[in-house]
């Protein structure tokens, strides 16, 4: 394994869409320079992946303003059909968290 190991894969275990939709979840007020910043695509891109998930049901675009706001569907279902049972929101609450830092142990919660 030893040096080809080491070098950072081409690929991730994560889409495009499914980063642009986990940015939109997190923040649905987020302007789409801002997805496209985080999610490391073009602007255009993420246009793009917007009206997809848009088109297939994922999520809504609400203007209010001058601004968007995005709005992602309740119970919508994975698309390929070995996660088809599978609602997207487990995805969402799985990465909605902040991760902890490697190596680190996750704080204690505080007692009130």
């Amino acid at each position: 394994m030893g040096d080809a190991a080491s070098a950072q894969a081409p690929w991730t275990f994560l889409t495009s869409h499914a980063r642009v939709l986990l940015t939109l979840a997190r923040d649905p007020s987020v302007r789409l320079r801002d997805v496209a910043e985080t999610c490391m695509l073009t602007e255009r891109t993420v246009q793009s992946i917007v009206a997809d998930l848009e088109g297939a049901g994922y999520l809504t675009r609400v203007r209010e303003g001058r601004r968007n706001h995005y709005r992602i569907t309740p119970g919508a279902k994975f698309r390929h059909p070995a996660e088809a049972d599978r609602d997207i929101a487990e995805l969402l609450a799985l990465f909605a968290r902040e991760p902890s830092t490697a190596g680190s142990p996750r704080p204690e919660p505080q007692q009130v």
